[in-house]
């Protein structure tokens, strides 16, 4: 809608009014931070109550007022940044968290809470009683622009004609637009402010099951994803919050890019991880090629990975005789079978099942010592002690492990890398022998794990669980964990304001006898079967089905946010369909979003991007760019391959980007193989005192994934494209990560679908 904009007086008073009620926001947030401060320090210098529920109730509001000082810190930054006029004269202001005053009047109403949901669903054609939507834009504590959206022009007339004077600056997507043309920091920020109608609508869509939000370049889809995990938590804390939120990015750089959203919007719980750091003890980052990933990447490398340990179940072919103080025994290849059958009854994992196993084999071996010796097989004590030399007999136990020997997964998978008899018995009628060469690592290699095994290992440890010792240890502190709940529990029963602030969980959590334990992330982290209450999946196109097999184990519930876009789709094992992922683990409980406005790439860019893939073959909608753009694509011809001439080339890019961005984070992006030496050699070029050199990275495809820059220089296309089977995607990502300017940089080979 178009209308008047505000003369310098109208704006200057109407920054004034925003500016004496912003003052009076961040003083009520900064009495209620030293109210919540001198609260922290009076529970810590209270006399300690000397019973154990005085020192859990005391425990339980110092880990309260903590979590609350640390929050209302850390809404500092854009604390109020919108405004409501209703139709029934009420103004409400939108921010950060919920404040009110001494009298309980609100005085900022949570961006998350059902009463904004107004300001960023509110349209026009639908108002839902809003007349006008102010976006206000501030720095520090300072007012600095206010930008309108009148919904219902009638009613702010009627309003004016009653004695409201304020004119109307009608922009609308001014808050907008600045958010995306501001320059990039390297670090992705919350678009709490310019939540869009369509990324609302999902950021509040309900918990149950998983959703899929697809979307192409620049459509906000992490974004959204991010404040939706913010949203749920606030929405569904006591359901979710004492498990926490799973988020999983595709490489440690998109993590670093994106760590700082949740936070900005008030909430810790959750715990970042890459694909190759969700098995406990391993941070891979390395990737197989794509054959072997594809072989791993399959779900026949369950069956494989059942099948190698069902394999270490040994029935030998025929008796092993033992001597034990001169009596012959001997380990029965019936008694063995009939030991396995009873170990694998039991559905245990192979190492728990194991105490079955020697347990049974040793009541045989038991009963042949007995009649051995002539004594009374049916005699408890004679038993016990005959039981107890077997058990310490040093043949006994190596034959007894030989037949059923203790598993580790890193054990396991790294002696089916490395011994291609193994894996032919194990893989045989499963795997080709072309996929089993795939597989092969010899020597230390075997166990130099990429990002594809980590979802193997985790199959592995499914499969093979804990040691005995482990095991006993985990029953332990399993104990102790329901005494320490049922403590919590009855602690709270009888202190109803400490219960009003935590539940037994988040009690038994944050503090044990002994003292403060670790932190939710620290313990989720560390601990293989922990079940996390949701979970946020980026670039999940990328994930391989055995990869979706790991993380629904650890969100039984099925209950995720799965962020990606299929035609962008570089993995070897990825997908180019979500039903035939998803259908596998959660058939009847998916759903799809569609985001259908690119706001970070331009349109100009977008073409080209588009018609890379259309010559490929690849049908998609590519989404609406919400603007033309100012700077059409540079394409630049690079007569060498040397790198130091492509660095030079790729420094120049950048510099001319800088011109006419005047600032801004710069990439080049280009094959994995070229990557690294490009890096060393654009650094080589550029010193320390350089400028450009903290602004100007070099990144693989791979790793550029979900981010996003001023301007891109884009080197090798036809490299990109040849590097994989899944080339025009991978080339399609690299062209859509500038928010303003592109250059591709070739060698004489320019695809023909960038020059058109």
């Amino acid at each position: 809608m178009e209308g008047a904009a505000l003369s310098t007086a109208d704006l200057a008073r109407e920054l004034s009014t925003e500016q004496q009620h912003l003052d009076i926001l961040y003083a009520r947030l900064d009495a209620v931070r030293a109210r919540a401060a001198v609260d922290l320090d009076r529970v810590r210098r209270a006399p300690r109550v000397p019973t154990p529920a005085g020192r859990a109730e005391r425990d339980a509001f110092d880990a309260w007022h903590s979590e609350r000082l640390a929050h209302l810190r850390s809404v500092e930054d854009r604390l109020c940044f919108g405004r409501l006029d209703l139709l029934d004269g009420v103004r409400r202001y939108i921010g950060r968290l919920g404040l009110a005053d001494d009298e309980r009047t609100q005085l900022l109403v949570d961006w998350r809470a059902p009463a904004a949901a107004a300001f960023y669903q509110a349209t026009p054609a639908a108002p839902d009683g809003v007349v006008r939507r102010r976006h206000i834009a501030t720095k520090a504590r300072k007012v600095t622009g206010v930008d309108d959206d009148v919904l219902d022009a009638e009613a702010l007339a009627e309003a004016g004609e009653a004695g409201d004077t304020e004119l109307a600056t009608v922009a609308g997507e001014g808050a907008l637009m600045a958010a995306i043309t501001a320059h990039r920091t390297g670090r992705m920020r919350d678009i709490v402010a310019t939540l869009q109608a369509e990324q609302d609508r999902i950021v509040r869509s309900p918990l149950a099951g998983t959703l899929v939000v697809q979307g192409g370049p620049g459509t906000g889809k992490t974004a959204v994803a991010l404040h939706r995990a913010a949203y749920l938590l606030y929405t569904h804390r006591h359901r979710i919050a004492r498990s926490g939120v799973l988020v999983v990015g595709p490489t440690p750089v998109f993590l670093r890019y994106i760590e700082q959203v949740l936070p900005s919007l008030g909430e810790t719980g959750v715990v970042l991880s890459t694909p190759g750091q969700l098995f406990p003890g391993v941070e891979a980052t390395r990737h197989d090629d794509g054959r072997a990933a594809r072989v791993k990447g399959d779900l026949r490398m369950a069956r494989v990975i059942r099948e190698a340990v069902r394999r270490r179940q040994r029935i030998p072919d025929r008796p092993i005789p033992l001597q034990l103080d001169g009596e012959s025994i001997a380990i029965r290849p019936r008694a063995v079978a009939a030991a396995r059958g009873k170990a694998r009854s039991s559905g245990k994992p192979h190492n728990e099942a194991r105490v079955a196993f020697v347990a049974s084999l040793l009541e045989d071996l038991t009963d042949q010592l007995a009649r051995a010796r002539r004594l009374d097989p049916e005699d408890l004590d004679s038993r016990n002690e005959l039981e107890a030399e077997l058990r310490a007999g040093r043949d006994v136990r190596r034959e007894v492990n030989l037949l059923w020997m203790p598993l580790t997964p890193a054990g396991l998978m790294a002696s089916l890398y490395r011994s291609p008899g193994r894996l032919a018995e194990a893989a045989g009628g499963i795997l080709g022998e072309t996929e089993q060469a795939a597989l092969f690592r010899d020597g230390e290699r075997a166990a130099d794990w990429t990002v594809e095994d980590v979802p193997l290992l985790d199959e592995a440890a499914d499969l093979i669980g804990a040691d005995v010792a482990a095991s006993a240890e985990q029953m332990e502190r399993a104990r102790e964990r329901s005494e320490a709940l049922s403590f919590a529990r009855a602690v709270l029963d009888n202190a109803p304001q400490a219960a009003a602030m935590m539940t037994a969980e988040m009690l038994a959590d944050r503090f044990a006898v002994s003292g403060p334990v670790q932190t939710l992330s620290e313990r989720a982290t560390a601990d293989r079967s922990w079940a996390f209450g949701h979970a946020v999946v980026d670039e999940a196109q990328e994930l391989s089905p055995m990869q979706w097999r790991l993380l629904v184990r650890r969100v039984p519930s099925r209950s995720m946010t799965v962020v990606g876009d299929v035609a962008q789709t570089g993995a070897a094992a990825g997908t180019t369909s979500w039903a035939h992922v998803l259908d596998v683990h959660a058939e009847g409980r998916w759903r799809v979003e569609e985001l259908t406005v690119n706001y970070r790439t331009p349109q100009r860019i977008m073409r080209r991007a588009t018609a890379v893939l259309e010559a490929a073959g690849i049908d998609v909608a590519p989404p609406r760019a919400a603007r033309e753009g100012d700077y059409e694509p540079v394409l630049a011809l690079v007569g060498s391959r040397d790198v130091a001439m492509v660095a030079a080339a790729v420094v120049e890019a950048a510099r001319a980007h800088d011109v006419v961005l005047a600032g801004g984070r710069f990439a080049a992006v280009t094959t994995r193989e070229l990557a690294d030496v490009l890096a060393e050699a654009v650094r080589g070029l550029l010193d320390g005192e350089d400028d450009l050199a903290g602004r100007l990275d070099v990144h693989s495809v791979e790793s550029v994934k979900g981010l996003e820059f001023d301007g891109v220089v884009v080197v090798d296309p036809a490299g990109i494209l040849a590097a994989s089977g899944r080339g025009a995607g991978d080339l399609y990502v690299a062209l859509t990560r500038p928010t303003q300017c592109l250059t591709v940089l070739h060698h004489g080979d320019l695809p023909a679908a960038l020059d058109s």
